[in-house]
């Protein structure tokens, strides 16, 4: 399934990835990493771009060998991804040009060329002292890319051993959010978009929850919930901006919903377009389920103000199925485990169909997160699933680099953008 958008866990949850680079960092290194992506293909750029920045590091898109020659460099890039279009003399000249400017980064050839073709402007680099990687056949997926970065090191295992506090990050203005696209599965189109939390540390780079959540006081765990809500409230009012009306979801425990004034936040930073698409609370099922009359009351409550509740990593207890004509609820999110190879395998497959005609049956919605196999993409579109959220559909992102897609697609379709939209978008904390 190809990418919906050319392009992170309640403000305290999160799926792992792959060694991203910018949460650890090599010794010595203090910025993110830069990689530069050549390609003629938009799409292409765009969709390396959304999985390296999911990995934590920056780029640079340039929509053909002369445009890279051209540049000035003012940031050498610790990466090339440069491919190799059916005029093979693009590629070469490059490859030349970047040996004589010295430049000691590696440098990852692609291409839906034959061998030979790719063997050949490999050979030229290497002539020309270029650290010349293994070269990448197209089609690829998101797990190449990972690969290549893990195996360039630059993310190192050390990730892993990185924590720092909540309240220094609150404090300290580090946290902002990542935005990964939701996807309508049967017409592959962008629907919304779920809200990460990350901190950007001026050490360590981009730090996943896991390195800050452990140990949270209940007053922290608040304080970010609070900012997660006002966070997507007025990203959602930058997209309306560009007159893309997105229905934006976060997650918040139910210890925090009580205790948030949801409505007053709404109403003093909701997006101001005419028909707001309304916002998402994604609540753990096993919150929700321990009592169901403050589920009910909590939604009544937020309705009136189009914020809806969705259970989240729904069937992790099946002693709730029963239960769930009497849970509030717009989405159904099917969790990952389930959504994990459903496109193959026998138990996950029909335990995807019963939750989505689950949801269906009660007037909701399904959600399938973590949709990483176009395999399973396929599945769940062939189940009824109506919605999906995963690597292989767009990764999370901040929210300036959703911005500029959002941009790009508008002027990819042909759509003037509103005047408010050529202004740089209203930044985050970070």
């Amino acid at each position: 399934m190809a990418q919906a958008l050319d392009p992170a866990p309640s403000a305290t949850d999160e799926r792992p990835v792959p060694s991203p680079a910018a949460e650890a960092p090599q010794p010595g290194r203090t910025r993110t990493p830069m990689c530069f992506v050549v390609d003629e293909e938009s799409s292409i750029r765009h969709f390396l771009s959304l999985v390296l920045h999911g990995l934590g590091i920056d780029t640079e898109e340039f929509p053909s060998g002369v445009a890279l020659r051209q540049a000035k460099m003012l940031r050498p890039p610790d990466l090339i991804f440069h491919n190799i279009s059916l005029e093979s003399t693009d590629a070469i000249e490059s490859v030349v040009a970047l040996g004589k400017r010295g430049f000691h980064g590696p440098v990852q050839l692609m291409s839906n060329r034959g061998a030979a073709v790719l063997d050949h402007v490999k050979n030229i680099g290497l002539q020309h002292k270029l650290n010349m990687l293994p070269a990448l056949k197209k089609p690829f997926e998101t797990e190449a890319i990972a690969r290549i970065v893990q195996e360039l090191k630059l993310g190192t295992p050390a990730a892993v051993a990185t924590r720092i506090s909540l309240d220094e990050a609150l404090e300290k203005g580090w946290i902002e959010f990542w935005y990964q696209p939701k996807i309508e599965l049967r017409k592959k189109q962008l629907a919304g978009a779920e809200g990460y939390a990350r901190a950007r540390h001026p050490q360590h780079g981009i730090v996943l929850p896991s390195a800050f959540m452990p140990g949270a006081s209940e007053a922290n765990v608040l304080k970010l919930s609070e900012l997660a809500i006002v966070s997507a409230l007025k990203a959602g009012n930058n997209f309306a901006k560009l007159g893309v009306n997105l229905r934006l979801s976060v997650n918040v425990p139910v210890s925090a919903l009580v205790k948030l004034p949801v409505a007053e936040l709404v109403r003093a930073h909701r997006p101001q377009a005419e028909k707001w698409a309304g916002l998402v609370i994604d609540v753990p099922e096993e919150q929700i389920v321990t009592d169901l009359a403050l589920a009910n009351d909590i939604t009544k409550k937020l309705e009136r103000f189009n914020v809806k509740l969705a259970i989240d990593d729904f069937g992790r207890g099946f002693s709730s199925l029963a239960r769930l004509k009497e849970l509030p609820f717009a989405e159904l999110k099917l969790d990952r485990s389930f959504v994990t190879d459903c496109g193959t395998d026998k138990v996950n497959a029909p335990l995807c169909k019963t939750v989505i005609d689950l949801a269906h049956n009660f007037g909701s919605v399904a959600v399938a997160v973590g949709i990483e196999k176009a395999a399973d993409a396929i599945a769940l579109v062939s189940m009824g699933c109506d919605y999906g959220q995963g690597f292989l559909l767009g990764q999370p992102m901040p929210e300036e680099r959703f911005t500029s897609l959002l941009r790009q697609r508008a002027a990819t379709q042909g759509r003037n953008l509103p005047e408010a939209a050529q202004r740089a978008p209203e930044k985050q904390p970070a």
